[in-house]
C-alpha cells in the first residue's frame, strides 16, 4: 500500500510502543521527528475479546485513574488497544492494495506526483524533471490538493518551493476538539492520513446531545492524546449506536477533503453483515426505496415517497432457522437505511425492536460492518479493512445453526 505502513510490534516494554520498519518508496515520517507510525493490526483474539496491553500513558486531566467501557474505575492510567482484523493481506503480509492510484477512477483526482517523505508536520517532495522550474500554478495541477487548500498553504507559508524541492505543511499540530475518555479501542488501520476504528455496540460515534461523554469521538481523542498526536477528530461517516464495524477518520484537512469528496461520489464502499428474520426470497436483490423521517417519532425513519433516494444491494450468505444471513452493500448512506429497507420487505433485523425485529437470539439489531473499502487520499490506491463478527452476533448465528 502507499504511504507509510509499518506493523506495530507485540510485547511493548515499559508501556511504550515498539516500532520497527524501514522507509518505503512512497515516503514516510522520519523517525527523528517523533511522529506517529502507520499501523496495520492482526486479528488474533479480537473476536474473543482478548486485548493486548501495548501502551501506558498518564492523563493530565484524569489523574491516575481511567474509566473502561463499562464506566468502572481502573488501575493507573493505561490504554489498552484491542487488536482488530487486518486489511486483506497479500503473500508478503501487506494489506491488499490495487495499484494504479493515479487514475481518476472512483476516487476523484489524485496526484501525478508521488508522495514525498513525511517529516514531522511537513511532506518533502522531489519534483519530477518536467516540473522543475515551473510555477506553482502549474505544479499545483499535478498535486491532489484542492485549489482552496493549496491557496491556504501558500498564504500561510505552508507551501515552500526551492528549485526541485517542494515542502507542504500538511500535518500541522491541531487542538483536539473533544475531551478524552479512556477506553479500549479496536484499531483496524492507521497511517498519517487515516485512522479506522472498529466500533463496538452500545457506543455512539459522536455526541447526540450537549454535554454527552464516552462516545467513540472521546475515545479517539484519548488515543490521540496517549500517542502524542495533536489531531482534530474528523469522522467521515457514522454508524448506529448498536451497530458494530469500521468507522473512518481523517487525520488532517487534506485527507478530510478527499474523503468527503469520495463520500459524495459514493466511492467509499461499506459492506455489512445482517441477520434478517424469515426466509429472504432469491439469492440476491436490490431495495430501491426513498427514506424520510417518521413524523410521529423523531428518531425513527420510514420509507416515504418524499424522502431521500436510498439503494441497498443484498445477497444471501446462509439460510438459518427462520432467519437469513445477508451481506449488504450501501449505494447511499441514509440514517437507519439497512434497518428501514429490510423492515420494508418484511424481514426486519433480528433484535431490532424499533423496526419490528424480535430479541429471541440477540439483544440488539444484528448488523455489523464487515468491510470498508476506500482509496488512499494522495495516490488513489484502493485499500480495505475487514472487521471480525462480534461475539454476540457469532453466538446468535451459531445458535440458529444448531436449531
Amino acid at each position: 500500500m502507499s504511504g507509510a505502513g509499518r506493523n506495530r510490534q507485540n510485547g511493548a516494554q515499559n508501556g511504550a510502543y515498539k516500532q520497527k520498519g524501514s522507509n518505503e518508496r512512497n515516503g514516510r515520517r522520519d523517525r527523528s521527528e517523533n511522529s506517529s507510525s502507520p499501523k496495520k493490526y492482526n486479528d488474533r483474539g479480537a473476536s474473543s475479546g482478548r486485548t493486548e496491553r501495548v501502551a501506558r500513558s498518564e492523563s493530565p486531566n484524569r489523574g491516575q485513574q481511567r474509566q473502561n467501557t463499562n464506566g468502572e474505575r481502573g488501575n493507573p492510567m493505561k490504554q489498552s488497544i484491542e487488536r482488530g482484523a487486518p486489511p486483506k493481506r497479500t503473500g508478503n503480509g501487506s494489506p491488499s492494495v490495487s495499484r494504479g492510484g493515479r487514475s481518476n477512477e472512483g476516487g476523484g483526482s489524485h496526484s501525478m506526483i508521488g508522495m514525498g517523505r513525511i517529516k514531522g508536520e511537513w511532506m518533502d517532495i522531489r519534483l519530477p524533471d518536467n516540473l522543475i522550474g515551473a510555477p506553482m500554478s502549474v505544479i499545483g495541477k499535478a498535486l491532489p490538493l484542492p485549489p482552496k487548500l493549496l491557496s491556504k498553504l501558500m498564504r500561510n507559508r505552508g507551501c515552500i518551493l526551492q528549485g526541485p524541492n517542494l515542502r507542504l505543511h500538511l500535518f500541522p499540530r491541531e487542538e483536539r476538539d473533544f475531551p478524552s475518555d479512556w477506553m479500549e479501542l479496536n484499531i483496524l488501520y492507521e497511517d498519517e492520513f487515516t485512522l479506522i476504528v472498529n466500533k463496538p455496540a452500545g457506543i455512539e460515534v459522536h455526541p447526540s446531545e450537549k454535554g454527552q461523554r464516552k462516545t467513540l469521538a472521546h475515545a479517539v481523542a484519548a488515543y490521540y492524546e496517549m500517542s502524542g498526536k495533536d489531531v482534530r477528530i474528523r469522522h467521515v461517516h457514522r454508524i448506529d449506536k448498536d451497530t458494530t464495524g469500521p468507522v473512518l477518520y481523517a487525520k488532517n484537512e487534506f485527507a478530510h477533503y478527499q474523503y468527503d469528496k469520495a463520500m459524495r461520489e459514493k466511492s467509499i464502499e461499506r459492506i455489512y453483515m445482517a441477520l434478517a428474520e424469515g426466509y429472504v426470497e432469491g439469492n440476491k436483490g436490490k431495495i430501491d426505496k426513498p427514506i424520510g423521517q417518521d413524523r410521529h417519532h423523531s428518531t425513527r425513519r420510514r420509507v416515504s415517497d418524499t424522502g431521500d433516494p436510498a439503494v441497498t444491494h443484498f445477497e444471501v450468505v446462509e439460510r438459518l432457522a427462520d432467519h437469513t444471513l445477508l451481506r449488504l452493500r450501501l449505494e447511499t448512506g441514509r440514517t437507519h437505511q439497512i434497518r428501514v429497507h429490510l423492515s420494508s420487505i418484511n424481514h426486519a433485523l433480528a433484535g431490532d425492536g424499533m423496526y419490528g425485529g424480535t430479541r429471541g437470539v440477540i439483544s440488539r439489531q444484528a448488523l455489523h460492518g464487515e468491510q470498508l473499502i476506500w482509496r488512499h487520499p494522495w495516490t488513489g490506491e484502493k485499500q480495505s479493512v475487514r472487521a471480525p463478527l462480534p461475539d454476540d452476533f457469532n453466538q446468535a448465528v451459531n445458535k440458529l445453526r444448531r436449531n
